[in-house]
């Protein structure tokens, strides 16, 4: 129904940097809330960052604030996901998200539709 897709993912030496691209409907994501998170192999999918539909507000989560900045631009439909001084720690499946919400949220729930995901791999 709100077709998301996600790239820009792949392999990254420790301290480098990748910069994740989502794509989604137009209709939806010029009104929507945004947002990524990750999947680590064996552990649950977490809350990574979110931006309000026009880009003005903003939230991350603790370990990668500083080091990740989130970013929109509606006329290309489109959600960046920044991502600097790369930890192995940060090497899981990254996923964008769109919630109906206008406002960045956290909880998995709040999120309707869901991308497929893209690797990144952080290794030495």
């Amino acid at each position: 129904q709100v077709p998301v897709v996600e790239s820009g993912g792949g392999l990254m030496q420790v301290g480098g940097s990748l910069r994740l691209s989502c794509v989604a409907s137009g209709r939806t994501f010029s009104s929507s809330a945004m947002g990524w998170f990750r999947q680590a192999p064996g552990k649950e999918r977490e809350f990574v960052a979110a931006i309000s539909w026009g880009g003005g507000r903003t939230d991350y989560t603790e370990s990668v604030k500083g080091r990740f900045t989130i970013s929109r631009d509606n006329a290309k439909n489109t959600v960046y996901l920044q991502m600097n001084s790369l930890k192995p720690e940060d090497t899981a499946v990254y996923y964008c998200a769109v919630s109906q919400q206008s406002f960045p949220r956290r909880p998995e729930l709040d999120y309707e539709y869901w991308g497929q995901g893209t690797q990144v791999t952080v290794s030495s």
